[in-house]
């Protein structure tokens, strides 16, 4: 069966699922083996720069995937502003902010579980987001979230980025 000839609603390009997807909506690919071999563990491409509206629906899929999230560590210079906690489905949810630029958000689940995403930003071409969301979540990817897009953007696929 082709594309055309699939039942159903009608299948989106990238880009326009990007544009397409309303607040409350989470654009999130995580690794599907259970074995955690490669350096990330999924990866996330937010639609804008606002941590407020970013970061619930991030947190509701991980809690439905993972389990209850207890802290998210993020890069403040990818950020607009960031909190030091916010609530999401009635649980506080601790912020660790750091100006580390690793192009990594890094997941707490409980106490010691850790999952490290790959952070997209959120003016990557949608072509260059599939590509790098498919990578990282690879079991054999041994690539940081850092080198994945600089690899990208030596391939000219990623925005340089705001100044």
């Amino acid at each position: 069966m082709t594309d055309s000839e699939t039942p159903g609603p009608p299948r989106l390009l990238p880009d326009a699922v990007h544009k397409a997807v309303g607040p409350g909506t989470a654009l999130l690919r995580l690794e599907t083996a259970r074995a955690r071999e490669g350096i990330l563990d999924g990866a996330w491409w937010p639609r804008s720069r606002d941590i407020g509206v970013e970061l619930p629906p991030l947190i509701s899929a991980l809690t439905e995937h993972l389990g209850p999230v207890s802290r998210v560590g993020l890069d403040s210079s990818a950020w607009d502003e960031l909190p030091t906690r916010l609530t999401v489905d009635g649980r506080v949810v601790h912020i660790d902010s750091f100006p580390v630029g690793d192009d990594t958000v890094l997941v707490t689940r409980g106490e010691q579980d850790h999952f490290s995403l790959l952070l997209v930003p959120p003016d990557t071409a949608p072509e260059a987001a599939r590509a790098a969301m498919a990578r990282a979540v690879r079991a054999d990817n041994v690539s940081e979230a850092g080198q994945i897009l600089i690899d990208l953007a030596r391939v000219g696929d990623r925005p340089s980025p705001p100044s």
